[in-house]
């Protein structure tokens, strides 16, 4: 039972099968360099309160730093896998106290694995939100660029309602738009970096504070904490800002995973929109011809699996009572393993995005399948006809264009009393009036506010 941090009052040693089914340290590993900055505070916290003399308090340090080596080498991973551990916390521990003799044995006086936890887990959820953050602003930032070259040149796009030809819109307003919902994902991020960084739990104990004279404002000072937390019963149980971490990894990954559905179809010949650079594109075991879009058809489904494990991470804090319970470890597993997910998907979209070469073929078609209706149906109310009866005489003038097998032109406008109205995507385009519409002129100043968003959020981030 050395492996353990309990242990006095049991006659024998749990039963192996069980203690497995009850450790959490694979899911944990990811944790351990959090551990080690949360145990080093604790050392602060323990010293500063005399609990702790100079010497071993230095021993516990110099331990620690070894321990943090050991995580970054990779060597530590499989010391403690190959050991009998409920956690990555108690395999550190056992680390430490192998390194630092009988100042070892001190480190954990005055604090629960609760605490620990719920500490580790802040500094985890701060680290992570930054990351997305970052990573979000990235995206949103490549989609901007490419917003910026499509306007350029113009490139049309029949943009979609219901997979089915609604209105010509510019390219570069489809990928203005995608960047959008980025830049709501660092916002998100931002948020949940700044909460994480407001109350240090370090210090509640098991659930009811310490008899020990700690210095919590010290540890959470060290920790880059606000404060110490208010209330230790609430404390060791919040998984509020973790799961407010994951949930804003899984809005991420649904970002991701919108345009990742459009880019899988325009990559098929019979759109041909897109083109992916071998970079991004695997090919077929059995088809020679094969070049598919493996890494966004994943990225589309990364976002099902977030949101799966959402879901489950907040139905197992749900009904758990006040202070620590063991539901909460599964909490944990899933909190950790969505948010790994999520930025990793939202890694492989921002790679392969930048491997999607935009064709020009979609400009061609952007009129397809009557587009400018809306248009000319726009152009008969301002010419004073109500809305319902210009819906209806261009709707007649669809059903005769079809019959007749051809496209909506400038016959249709005169017989409609409208000879200058749209009857092409380009003057479509050229005709919208509203701020954030497609005009080239919104476009453009769309892609110049997002940036200045892009712009000050990166610069507020730590």
């Amino acid at each position: 039972m050395s492996s353990l941090q309990w242990g006095g009052r049991f006659a024998s040693a749990p039963d192996a099968a069980l203690l497995a089914f009850g450790s959490s340290l694979e899911d944990d590993l990811v944790l351990a360099p959090f551990d080690v900055r949360c145990s080093m505070a604790h050392v602060a916290a323990l010293a500063s309160g005399r609990v702790l003399r100079a010497h071993d308090a230095d021993a516990l340090r110099a331990a620690l730093e070894r321990v943090a080596g050991e995580i970054d080498d990779g060597s530590f991973a499989a010391w403690a896998l190959a050991g009998s551990f409920e956690d990555v916390h108690g395999a550190i521990d056992a680390r430490v106290r192998g390194y630092a003799g009988s100042a070892g044995e001190r480190l954990h006086a005055g604090r629960s694995r609760n605490d620990q936890v719920a500490t580790t887990l802040l500094l985890y959820a701060r680290d992570r939100a930054l990351r997305g953050a970052t990573l979000a602003l990235d995206v949103a930032a490549l989609l901007e660029d490419r917003a910026a070259e499509a306007l350029e040149r113009r490139t049309l796009l029949a943009a979609t309602t219901h997979w089915q030809p609604a209105q010509p819109v510019l390219l570069a307003f489809w990928l203005d738009a995608a960047a959008q919902p980025f830049v709501r994902a660092a916002e998100r991020f931002a948020r949940v970096a700044s909460d994480a960084a407001r109350f240090c739990p370090l210090g509640s104990a098991a659930l009811a504070g310490s008899s020990l004279p700690l210095d919590r404002a010290a540890a959470a000072r060290e920790l880059g904490f606000g404060a110490p937390s208010r209330n230790a019963l609430d404390s060791v149980g919040d998984r509020d800002v973790a799961l407010d971490l994951l949930h804003a990894a899984a809005r991420a990954a649904v970002a991701a995973s919108r345009p990742s559905e459009e880019l899988v179809i325009w990559a098929t010949p019979a759109f041909g929109y897109v083109r992916l650079d071998d970079a991004a594109s695997t090919g077929s075991s059995l088809m020679p011809q094969k070049r598919n879009p493996d890494p966004f058809e994943l990225v589309r489904a990364a976002g099902a699996r977030a949101i799966g494990i959402y879901a489950g991470a907040l139905a197992s804090v749900n009904g758990v009572a006040l202070s620590y319970h063991r539901d909460l470890q599964e909490a944990k597993a899933q909190i950790v393993a969505g948010t790994e997910a999520a930025l990793a998907a939202l890694e492989a979209f921002r790679r392969a995005f930048a491997h999607v070469q935009f064709t020009g073929a979609s400009s061609a078609r952007a009129g397809d399948g009557y587009t400018v209706a809306t248009d000319l149906a726009d152009a008969v109310i301002a010419s004073g006809r109500s809305a319902r009866e210009a819906h209806r005489l261009v709707g007649e003038r669809v059903l005769e264009a079809e019959t007749e097998g051809r496209p909506l032109d400038r016959r249709d406008a005169v017989a409609l009393g409208v000879p200058d109205a749209p009857v092409d995507a380009a003057e479509s385009v050229a005709a919208k009036r509203t701020a954030g519409s497609t005009h080239p002129d919104a476009v453009e100043a769309s892609i110049a506010a997002t940036r200045e968003a892009i712009r000050g959020l990166s610069e507020s981030l730590p």
